[in-house]
């Protein structure tokens, strides 16, 4: 009888850490970077979360992200693009391409909260950091989510 109430408290046990599992993971989105024609060796992914307090918390990773000076022709700032789901097209930051920020292995990480819901999230290399428009010069991009 004991023998049956362990297994049986471990079967419940195991479900409640699937449950609680699924919830967790259930609240984020995780995307993929399609692949950049100009450059080619980036890669990384970008992960949406509603927070407590209904914005949405933005985090992009990237790799193999060559330093902007480096493109052809030579830019100042790598700037982060979120479309939202009615088409407006807002610039939410720059990934710094400083040895702050990139390490040896041209990493690079970006996080920032909004209130608008996100359907696309693309890199752009400009002149300046505060331009209100992309350039056309578009590094990658997501699929729509």
């Amino acid at each position: 009888m004991k023998k049956e109430m362990s297994i049986s408290k471990k079967i419940y046990l195991g479900l409640l850490v699937v449950v609680v599992a699924m919830a967790f993971t259930s609240c984020s989105k995780k995307i993929a970077f399609k692949t950049s024609t100009i450059v080619p060796a980036a890669r990384g992914d970008v992960k949406i979360k509603k927070d407590e307090n209904k914005n949405y918390l933005i985090q992009i990773e990237l790799e193999n992200l060559a330093e902007v000076s480096r493109l052809d022709p030579q830019k100042k700032a790598y700037v982060v693009w979120m479309e939202s789901e009615d088409s407006m097209v807002k610039n939410i930051g720059q990934i710094k391409s400083d040895s702050k920020f990139l390490s040896s292995k041209l990493k690079a990480s970006f996080e920032t909260v909004t209130p608008v819901k996100p359907s696309k999230i693309y890199i752009t290399a400009e002149d300046n950091a505060d331009v209100q428009f992309p350039s056309k010069q578009l590094i990658i991009e997501t699929k729509g989510f």
